[in-house]
C-alpha cells in the first residue's frame, strides 16, 4: 500500500459544494429554518446553511456507519 506523506487534514476551512435538491426538499429545509428560529421567518437561517450541520448531526448518529466504521479501522490495524 502506498505511503502518503498526508496522514490527516485536521484543516476546518469550508469546502464548497454545489449540490442539486429537490424543490420539495429545499421547501422543507427553509420550513425547518422557520421552526428553528422560533416561528420568525426573518432571521431563520437559509437552507444551505443547514445542510452541513445537518449531515454532520446525521452521521455522528448513524449506529451502522460507526460500526462500519470501526470495523474498516480495526482491519485495518490488524491487517
Amino acid at each position: 500500500m502506498t505511503r502518503l506523506k498526508l496522514s490527516d487534514i485536521t484543516d476546518e476551512k469550508p469546502i464548497k459544494l454545489t449540490v442539486e435538491l429537490p424543490t420539495r426538499l429545499h421547501r422543507d429545509l427553509a420550513a425547518y429554518g422557520v421552526v428553528l428560529n422560533g416561528g420568525n421567518t426573518k432571521g431563520a437561517p437559509e437552507p444551505d446553511k443547514l445542510i452541513a450541520p445537518m449531515l454532520e448531526r446525521f452521521i455522528a448518529t448513524d449506529r451502522e456507519f460507526a460500526k462500519a466504521r470501526r470495523d474498516a479501522q480495526l482491519a485495518a490495524e490488524s491487517g
